[in-house]
């Protein structure tokens, strides 16, 4: 199996990070993490979070920005991603307002526009999926379909988080092979296997992990990425739970 690097996706630790944004960062490298993809700087200039990074030798695999500061702000969040080093940036989340039909047909040009933008400048824009876009438009295909059927893939490229696939009966596998070539980035997350279908750490509930490990060379995945939205313990032990199943799966050289 292909070894394609981990990153953590910061979204997990944000407590931790809002009390020490560098600390929190230290540890994550020393858990082994080889990158971070960002959701929030914590008011740290793009030179000197470089400078942290690098010493710490961890890669920013991507960037987590508001739909609506891509809209409005995309050349000032361009030169911020060239500065600490990053090339992607991703679209993680769309307010429940923007989630009508007819915002999802809008929604294509804005994509369009942002990646396209972004391409000129070396940067790939994704988009990052939820359970809330695979409900079924008038068209016969879920929003996540139709964005990624209605926008240009040279511009638009996916982010598929297998817990939302998951949990609303989805084959994440099948997904990475539809669109195989356009998902550079996947998040890795666990659900439990009782009825609530809370997150869980890699390996102890019911998502096939295996199997989306051995689709990503494949699918040309270029970064794993752990994600863990809540957690029932510190989610400190709980990233670090994750990332040792990754070891012990041979994912990640310890």
């Amino acid at each position: 199996m292909k070894n394609i690097p981990i990153g953590l996706q910061m979204f997990t630790l944000r407590d931790e990070c809002s009390n020490d944004f560098l600390g929190t960062l230290e540890k994550v490298a020393e858990l082994g993490y080889q990158g971070v993809e960002f959701a929030g700087y914590y008011g740290l200039p793009a030179n000197e979070l470089k400078k942290v990074i690098d010493h710490l030798g961890l890669k920013a695999t991507s960037s987590h920005i508001p739909i609506s500061s891509l809209e409005e702000n995309l050349h000032e969040i361009i030169a911020y991603e060239h500065a600490i080093g990053n090339d992607k940036i991703v679209c993680p989340f769309l307010p429940p307002e923007r989630r009508k039909e007819e915002d999802y047909l809008q929604l294509i040009n804005s994509l369009n526009h942002i990646g396209q933008e972004c391409q000129k400048e070396g940067i790939t824009f994704c988009y990052h999926n939820h359970d809330f876009e695979l409900q079924l438009l008038s068209n016969g295909r879920t929003a996540l379909e139709t964005l990624l059927y209605e926008t240009n893939p040279e511009w638009v490229k996916a982010e598929f988080d297998i817990y939302w696939l998951t949990k609303v009966g989805e084959d994440p596998v099948q997904w990475l092979q539809r669109y195989q070539g356009r998902t550079p980035l996947v998040h890795l997350k666990d659900m439990t296997t009782d009825g609530e279908q809370f997150f869980a750490e890699l390996g102890t509930g019911g998502v096939d992990i295996d199997a989306v490990l051995k689709q990503g060379a494949n699918s040309n995945v270029e970064w794993f990425i752990v994600e863990q939205d809540r957690s029932r313990r510190s989610p400190l032990e709980s990233v670090e739970m994750s990332i040792q199943y990754l070891k012990k799966k041979s994912v990640l050289s310890s």
